[in-house]
């Protein structure tokens, strides 16, 4: 029978040329399948530009203009987080080739790469529906791709001064009906950050957040750095609704939706909820999420054993 022809939209890192050293083996995989491939412009002129290309012809697209069967993000785990905001919410897995050195989300190996591609031509492979944060601006608008995969975190900025963020919680129902959300607290702090459960095992869990196993539905509100030893993490199923507002010695704050940040003035509201679409994320048959926790974050490590 005929192997079907698939196409690959490739993005990547195009500020370390080290994490996109693996581009000739991947290109040569995928033309030894008769794959269809393009590169997105920017980072095809990078590999142009660093000679880790030749000046054969590849076709391009620009920004989030492009369709294909699969995405593939070469470099880190942040490569993989800008993959999907331009991924955005067309019905595409990305497949995450880690070039950087956790690689939690990029999970596929460049040695590994040949196998993954195999898998996926004999459909032995899964497909992980990961949960988005949608942001919406109560007053300016926010730039750019306003949803994060990982975490959206409110933060101070221009002064040592903590600020005062007002949270509040409400379903998708009562908002809809009109009825008043409830406060959960002020926090006084360096930050808030609000995250998916992808999003656990990132900045939340440096600032004390649980780890939170993916697709379970769920929101982890963390504070940074709280002036009150009261304040915990909390978890809030993901059908709430999470309104934000903020006060500021600098009448401004930072709002970063995964990594991305832009700058609010004071008395926005910010409200929070889960996006309508999900991020689909490329797994090989027999991958586990527990493994890859014990192996990438030695979770559980004993070092005197």
């Amino acid at each position: 029978m005929e192997k079907k022809t698939l196409s690959f939209a490739l993005f990547g890192n195009v500020y370390q040329n080290e994490k996109s050293a693996a581009v000739h083996h991947v290109l040569a995989v995928l033309r030894d399948n008769g794959a269809h491939i393009l590169i997105e412009e920017e980072y095809n002129d990078f590999l142009r530009r660093e000679s880790l290309i030749a000046d054969e012809y590849i076709e391009t697209f620009s920004g989030s203009d492009f369709t294909s069967d699969f995405a593939i993000s070469m470099g880190g785990d942040g490569t993989l987080l800008m993959t999907a905001s331009r991924v955005g919410s067309k019905p595409i897995p990305i497949i995450g080739v880690n070039m950087g050195r956790l690689g939690f989300l990029a999970d596929v190996s460049p040695s590994d790469f040949a196998a993954t591609v195999d898998a996926l031509y004999s459909g032995s492979y899964t497909v992980e529906d990961r949960a988005l944060i949608k942001v919406e601006s109560g007053g300016e608008p926010i730039t750019g791709y306003p949803c994060a995969l990982n975490d959206v975190a409110i933060l101070k900025r221009d002064t040592a001064s903590m600020i005062s963020i007002r949270a509040s919680i409400h379903s998708v129902d009562r908002r809809e009906q009109g009825e008043d959300s409830e406060l959960l607290t002020t926090y006084q702090a360096d930050g808030l950050i609000v995250s998916t459960p992808t999003g656990s095992t990132a900045y939340s869990l440096s600032n004390g957040g649980p780890i939170i196993v993916p697709r379970t539905g769920v929101l982890l509100l963390t504070a940074v750095a709280p002036h009150s030893l009261n304040v915990r993490p909390i978890v809030i199923p993901d059908t709430a609704v999470v309104e934000l507002t903020v006060s500021s010695r600098s009448h401004s704050f930072l709002v970063a939706i995964d990594g991305r940040s832009q700058s609010l003035p004071e008395g926005t509201t910010l409200t929070l909820s889960r996006a309508p679409y999900v991020v689909k994320v490329v797994k090989r048959a027999g991958a586990r999420y527990f493994t890859t926790l014990r192996e990438k974050m030695m979770w559980g490590a004993d070092r005197r054993s």
